[in-house]
């Protein structure tokens, strides 16, 4: 009754069991990176692909006024005075640009020259401003120019992340008054564009959404990319760097106001102005940008950020230069689970552990390549937690998977063989031991001489047992027991071991192997590649029990083959003799060596015959495919 039971459970509970254990690293990955456990490494990866992105061409549209330190020595005051601010200025203005970008706070008057710099804010139709709308770590922003109108006006708040890196820019957001404002960058975007006859709007259905004609910006989301519940306030987007170690023109302001700068390179620009200098800390962290030198901790100017954020809505919109964009939340965790039963499928597909190996490394850096090219035509891929799932399924459950199924064969090995020692039992020795009892109860002048021999025959049938069992449990590994302490290793080409079990069965005193006369022997290489130790093991069981069988009952045999090839596709071991054929009464017997072989050929996905040779004789054979390749096996 167990044993029934045994069997029942470990059949029919196989295919839920292993359904859980291959979905749960699925269900673990999504619960981790619902709850940010792959932020980081998302971001960074992020930051690694954008860097490495294939170098573009500078942005000519843009001009940086950057007042670097010896500007600020040269002047010998900082912050910068209105009066200096006021002359350059003036001197861009006079090379006709698109539009000017203050990066610079003025709020309050910095004397020399603020009356001049008032007046130069009122004449300059085409000046933008900066103010703060956000408040900083204090609860304090910063107001605007007071004689600057609401439309000139940008606000320069930043978007750091947790890591206090940027990667996203404020477009629009409301100040404290509930008044909808727009950024610098947007705000310098706007004018130029404006001027080649497109007009900034708003998108339907979405009130945040912006865009210039037909394009579109992309809206950031909380979740959008590899950020998890990420603050989405106000309309932003992912800022695509622009791929150069220096991709906008970069002047000083002592060049601009000593006319060193050729009016052409100002004319129809759109020109930012804004602190470069180390020392008024104007800068943030940003490893997604491409540097001349590459440091621990790049830094980026502020006023650059700017200037990267105006070059991707013009170009985006002239040159159809890609905007980053992100997949819908369905769509990442369906591409997760997808990648996830590809790794399971991959790793039920493949039994060899290097080819496994090699495939999941292969697929995973063919993963990493699409992921790179979707993000440099402006798709961010869950790249981290793709590749986790992909590597756990695809070895991890697979290792698991495998040494499961290894141990389900071997306890219906041990099935096997305690059905037979049950067998053997039942049909030997106690059959033996019941004969003796019933003669010693009917026959009190039992011959001694006959009991002797009975008992000598009762103590070599339970030897038999004995054997029996030391042979079927004593497995190491990679060993394979022969007759006594032979060994062979399970290691060498499978030919090869099938060669020395033929051997040492031949030399075996099976009284049908006397009348023997021809052997036809042919041994090749088989395909191997997907066989495990145990199906080895198990091929050698196979040839033994069927050398054994012809030794033991194919009476007056005279002729033996044994065949251990490839044969149209397909693996072949069989063993065919001359004999007295199967008796009539044994062709539906299902005895030990049966049993082994029809789950052996279950496991390999083949097929185990014996049937009749002719003219006379038996077969014993086991075909399997030489290039299996099993797909789900559930």
């Amino acid at each position: 009754m167990f044993t029934n039971f045994w069997r029942i459970s470990n059949s029919g509970f196989q295919k839920p069991v292993d359904i859980i254990a291959e979905t749960v690293a699925i269900g673990f990955i999504i619960i981790a990176r619902l709850f940010g456990g792959f932020e980081f490494l998302e971001l960074y990866v992020f930051d690694t692909f954008m860097r490495i992105r294939p170098q573009e061409n500078p942005d000519e549209r843009i001009l940086i006024v950057g007042i670097n330190e010896d500007d600020i020595r040269n002047i010998g005051q900082y912050p910068i005075p209105d009066g200096k601010l006021a002359l350059l200025l003036q001197e861009l203005q006079n090379s006709q640009p698109v539009a000017i970008g203050l990066d610079i706070y003025r709020d309050l008057a910095v004397p020399p020259g603020s009356k001049e710099l008032a007046n130069t804010f009122k004449q300059a139709k085409n000046l933008i401003g900066v103010e703060t709308i956000v408040p900083d770590i204090s609860k304090r922003k910063v107001n605007p120019p007071p004689t600057l109108l609401s439309e000139q006006l940008g606000f320069a708040d930043a978007v750091p992340d947790k890591d206090g890196k940027q990667r996203r820019a404020l477009l629009g957001a409301s100040n404290a008054n509930d008044e909808w404002r727009l950024s610098l960058p947007l705000q310098l975007a706007r004018i130029y564009l404006e001027k080649q006859g497109i007009k900034l709007d708003s998108i339907d259905g979405d009130e945040y959404g912006m865009r210039f004609g037909v394009t579109e910006l992309p809206r950031f989301r909380s979740n959008s990319g590899g950020y998890i519940k990420a603050d989405a306030g106000g309309s932003q987007t992912l800022i695509n760097f622009r791929a150069h170690p220096q991709p906008f023109a970069i002047v000083s302001l002592k060049d601009v106001v000593n006319k060193k700068v050729l009016p052409e390179k100002i004319r129809n620009k759109i020109v930012l102005v804004g602190i470069m200098s180390p020392s008024a800390k104007d800068y943030v962290v940003s490893e997604a940008i491409k540097l001349k030198n590459y440091s621990k901790d790049p830094l980026i100017y502020g006023v650059e950020v700017q200037a990267h954020v105006v070059s991707q809505i013009i170009s985006a919109v002239e040159d159809r230069r890609t905007l980053l964009k992100t997949w819908s939340d369905g769509g990442e965790y369906l591409w997760i689970v997808f990648v996830g039963f590809a790794g399971i499928f991959l790793g039920r597909s493949i039994n060899s552990s290097r080819k496994l190996v090699l495939t999941i490394g292969i697929i995973s850096l063919i993963l990493v390549g699409i992921s790179y090219q979707l993000l440099i035509f402006g798709w961010w891929l869950p790249i981290v937690p793709s590749i986790l799932v992909f590597l756990c399924n695809g070895l991890a459950i697979a290792v698991f998977s495998k040494y499961d199924e290894a141990l389900r064969t071997r306890i219906q090995d041990r099935q096997i063989v305690i059905d037979s020692v049950f067998e053997t039992i039942h049909g030997g020795p106690l059959q033996k031991l019941s004969m003796i009892l019933r003669n010693l109860d009917g026959d009190e002048k039992l011959d001694k001489q006959i009991l002797s021999t009975d008992l000598r025959q009762l103590n070599q049938e339970l030897r038999q047992v004995h054997i029996l069992l030391q042979r079927e449990t004593s497995t190491n590994g990679e060993i394979f027991y022969l007759r006594g302490e032979q060994q062979l290793n399970l290691q060498q080409p499978i030919h090869e071991v099938l060669h020395q079990v033929y051997f040492d069965v031949l030399e075996r005193n099976h009284p049908e192997f006397k009348t023997l006369k021809i052997k036809i022997v042919n041994f090749q290489r088989l395909d191997e590649r997907n066989l495990s130790i145990e199906q080895k093991r198990g091929l050698c069981r196979f040839l033994e029990e069927g050398l054994t069988n012809a030794g033991k009952y194919a009476r007056g045999m005279t002729r033996l083959d044994i065949i251990c090839k490839q044969e149209q596709g397909f693996n072949v071991i069989r063993v065919s003799d001359n004999g007295c054929g199967i008796q009539e009464s044994n062709r539906e017997h299902q005895g030990f060596g049966t049993k082994q072989a029809q789950n052996l050929a279950k496991q390999l996905r083949g097929k185990f015959q014996r049937f009749a040779n002719s003219p006379k004789g038996a077969v014993y054979q086991l075909i399997w495919t030489a290039r299996k390749f099993n797909f789900w096996r559930l």
